[in-house]
């Protein structure tokens, strides 16, 4: 095993049971909890054609995304999830005694392409959570060679406005790749688009990664995107899993992309119950919780009483649901709690109040 390998920790996902093996419901993946378009589950089942190799280029769904999107379908390309494109964009750019830049805060994968490469991942510092364009300017150097940045982003539900990412990329130099990760895109208001897709158009630098994982409520299907200039899209082409979308997975994306009323109405859900949410973390503050403002379908809590973070998080898989705790990505004090339905977020807030009472 080469030794940049060996230095890897796995990916670890968002638990579904507790420590005794109960199903939990789980509000640890940012799942989203209206499912999906019943219109791709319709194309699920006139799919199945598993004795055929799918379309090795998924033709239909890079044109319906390209219609969708007003881009060319032949800058677009399809990864096994948003998650492929990522370390493909870290391979094709970087490697060994090259540096890889993400915001501290920032996706655990960001680590884990940087060293699947070789490359040395950099933590640039954050500003209350969120990402710091200076700061990550700052750590620019003649070693970096890609730069992460997830808007929203995950797991602390953050975002960066349309000028200030606009002036993250104007103070990198040509030769270095922004990879901008919007899995959480279609969960901010339209109003307050980043521009991240019109700077992936303009320049050759700039590479935008989406995902049917999230709004789009197809996360088991595994297919992300990617949009770019040419050169670059050419550059994921050819390092990425050959048939790497199957037949089912293309005709259930390509379907819900047509559907985007299923979409809409996820965004709206979203919006009215993290709100709410958030307002009922906010009336705890006199026990030390409060929430990180957010632009995706979860809320970041933040644990600062007698409450901690572990203790909430056993305490709600005691009583049935799964969220995330994160000692691991540097915050101990800390849940990523996915916005599910009127009735989850009720019951989260009553037991998060009864436990920071208790906890007194």
């Amino acid at each position: 095993m080469k030794p940049w390998i060996a230095g890897i920790h796995a990916y670890v996902p968002g638990k579904s049971r507790s420590a005794d093996g109960r199903s939990l419901v789980k509000l640890s993946a940012n799942e989203n909890p209206l499912g999906c378009s019943p219109v791709a589950l319709a194309a699920r089942a006139d799919a199945q054609v598993p004795w055929l190799y799918p379309d090795p280029d998924s033709t239909a769904l890079r044109e319906a995304l390209g219609a969708l999107h007003g881009m060319d379908p032949a800058q677009i390309v399809c990864g096994t999830g948003s998650g492929e494109l990522l370390t493909l964009s870290a391979s094709a750019f970087a490697g060994p005694g090259d540096e890889v830049l993400y915001v501290r805060y920032g996706f655990s994968l960001y680590e884990i392409a940087a060293r699947r490469c070789g490359a040395t991942p950099v933590e640039a510092p954050d500003a209350d959570f969120g990402t710091d364009v200076d700061a990550l300017l700052g750590c620019v150097n003649d070693r970096t060679k890609v730069v992460f940045i997830a808007n929203p982003n995950n797991p602390t539900g953050t975002y960066l406005p349309r000028a200030e990412l606009a002036r993250l990329h104007a103070g990198l130099p040509a030769d270095v790749l922004l990879v901008i990760d919007q899995a959480y895109a279609e969960y901010v208001d339209p109003a307050h688009d980043d521009g991240g897709m019109e700077l992936a158009g303009q320049y050759p630098n700039v590479l935008v990664t989406r995902t049917f994982a999230k709004a789009y409520g197809l996360a088991g299907e595994r297919v992300g995107w990617g949009y770019g200039a040419a050169d670059l899209i050419g550059a994921l082409g050819r390092i990425r899993g050959p048939f790497n979308i199957n037949n089912g997975a293309q005709a259930v994306t390509t379907a819900a992309v047509a559907d985007q009323d299923f979409v809409t109405s996820t965004r709206i859900h979203n919006t009215a119950e993290r709100a709410r949410f958030a307002t009922a973390i906010e009336a705890m503050g006199n026990y030390g919780l409060r929430a990180v403002p957010s632009e995706a379908n979860f809320l970041l809590v933040l644990f600062e009483g007698n409450l901690t973070a572990e203790a909430a998080h056993d305490g709600l898989a005691q009583r049935g649901y799964a969220v995330r705790w994160l000692p691991g990505q540097g915050l101990p004090q800390a849940l990523r709690i996915t916005i599910g339905t009127a009735q989850q977020m009720d019951d989260i807030a009553r037991a998060l109040r009864e436990m920071a009472e208790a906890a007194q």
